[in-house]
């Protein structure tokens, strides 16, 4: 049986959730702002759609936390940080465009993307530490991302795009 290191996969992982942790509450605190930018009421939507489903996720990421021992405490995450700042950028810089929805979409997506990496990460290194209780929870809040991202690429092929083109 391998020696436990204090630099090895375990802590590599809780450091993963804490990140993760991180990130959801900053998106969750981020969420209304967008939604209630948003130009249109799909948009909107879908938003706060997500909202409600990184609620649930955040309460995830709780019970794995939980389930090692751990306090759950996030780790300042940089990357979450300056894709959200990109984020803040958009709806500072187009508030009041016809882009407006388009960009907010595409910053969202970056969002989501970044959470699916982290996930499928932290989903494999569960997998080799033979955490069979976290697994579930990580592969439902994955499979929540990956739609999320479908239905934001769905919005912003079928109507802030367009809108926005057309005002170009």
């Amino acid at each position: 049986m391998p020696m436990k290191s204090e630099n090895g996969l375990e802590t590599l992982f809780v450091d993963g959730l804490k990140d993760l942790y991180y990130a959801e509450k900053k998106i969750l605190k981020t969420l209304p702002k967008l939604a209630k930018a948003a130009q249109s009421s799909q948009v909107s939507a879908a938003f706060e759609k997500h909202r409600m489903e990184t609620e649930a996720q955040v309460e995830r990421l709780e019970q794995i936390f939980d389930q090692l021992g751990k306090a759950a405490r996030g780790k300042t995450c940089p990357a979450i940080d300056g894709i959200l700042e990109e984020g803040a950028e958009i709806l500072e810089e187009y508030e009041g465009a016809p882009a407006l929805d388009a960009g907010l979409v595409g910053a969202a997506q970056a969002v989501e993307h970044y959470e699916m990496a982290r996930y499928g990460t932290l989903i494999a290194w569960a997998e080799q530490l033979g955490m069979k209780d976290a697994l579930p929870l990580l592969r439902e809040t994955l499979k929540e991302e990956t739609a999320t991202d479908e239905a934001l690429s769905a919005l912003g092929e079928s109507d802030a795009n367009e809108r926005a083109l057309q005002a170009a």
